[in-house]
């Protein structure tokens, strides 16, 4: 193939690259007025990287995300998972694609480190009697990855995923994606210990376009809330300050946190960092 061919195919290649939260709550969904402006569903992050969907968690958010893909009859999914604890699989058994025959699908998981795999995940999760049916149910083409955090993974050309263990009870991944000379890195369910930047992390969020972070609690709850396996809106800020994230979305927020309280946690953090957004159900950002 000439140059001139190749750089035209280049030329032509959708770079668009765009995140799309579709559940911001920690722990348990929510309704009611009191959350109607943040939402209530649990942890779901969509990437599309040019062609490519790029699923991160299937909390009750991969409901919605679901019914999308299925409308847009998008055929080839990846999913993503940081752990398997309810909040973040809770909605797997409702990924309408998963039931589709022309779906193919690539489930992956880094945080059980050999102690169960991926496919096993979802057979306990589908299971009689805690689920009417199995597994054997769905009808796409689904492959089952395991790897090992740090592991680098290349999802499809063009697509470069880093991961690292987070501390969190019974473990966790976090993941920077890679696209286009643009990065976005998803640090969810990990504590921090007060007054240290956990390195990890600090390598996963360096120089990225977008860092989406735990911010289930504040600073001053986090004594309260000590081994429960998560973080503070201050610590993003301190973390994006040093790794220079360009752009911070605070995250699984606290089921007790309601909408007024998420409105003054946003005016805090926007004092101290000039790109917070608390982010909300269905928020759409361009990277």
């Amino acid at each position: 193939m000439s140059d001139t061919v190749t750089g035209a195919a280049m030329a032509g290649r959708n770079e668009k690259f765009t995140v799309t939260v579709w559940g911001v709550r920690g722990s348990t969904p929510l309704c009611g007025g009191e959350f109607a402006r943040y939402g209530g569903n649990t942890t779901c992050i969509e990437m599309r990287c040019g062609g490519e969907v790029l699923i991160f968690d299937a909390g009750t958010g991969i409901v919605t995300a679901g019914k999308r893909l299925v409308g847009e009859a998008v055929g080839e999914i990846h999913l993503f998972l940081t752990h398997s604890h309810y909040d973040h699989v809770q909605g797997l058994p409702f990924f309408a694609p998963l039931y589709k025959p022309h779906t193919r699908a690539c489930i992956a998981s880094g945080h059980l480190e050999g102690r169960m795999s991926t496919r096993d995940v979802l057979a306990q999760l589908m299971r009689p009697p805690l689920f009417p049916i199995d597994p054997g149910y769905l009808k796409a083409d689904i492959r089952y990855l395991d790897f090992r955090p740090g592991d680098r993974l290349e999802p499809a050309p063009g697509i470069a995923i880093e991961t690292a263990r987070l501390n969190h009870p019974g473990g966790a991944v976090g993941y920077r994606v890679t696209f286009a000379g643009k990065s976005v890195a998803i640090v969810t369910d990990t504590e921090h210990v007060p007054g240290e930047l956990d390195a990890n992390v600090l390598r996963l969020i360096e120089n990225t376009d977008l860092f989406l972070y735990d911010a289930s609690y504040g600073d001053e709850e986090m004594g309260k809330y000590a081994g429960f396996g998560h973080s503070s809106w201050q610590q993003a800020i301190r973390l994006a300050s040093v790794a220079k994230a360009r752009h911070i979305g605070l995250i699984h927020h606290s089921f007790f946190h309601t909408d007024s309280d998420l409105d003054r946690i946003g005016e805090l953090a926007r004092a101290r960092f000039d790109r917070v957004d608390v982010v909300r159900d269905g928020q759409v950002f361009d990277i």
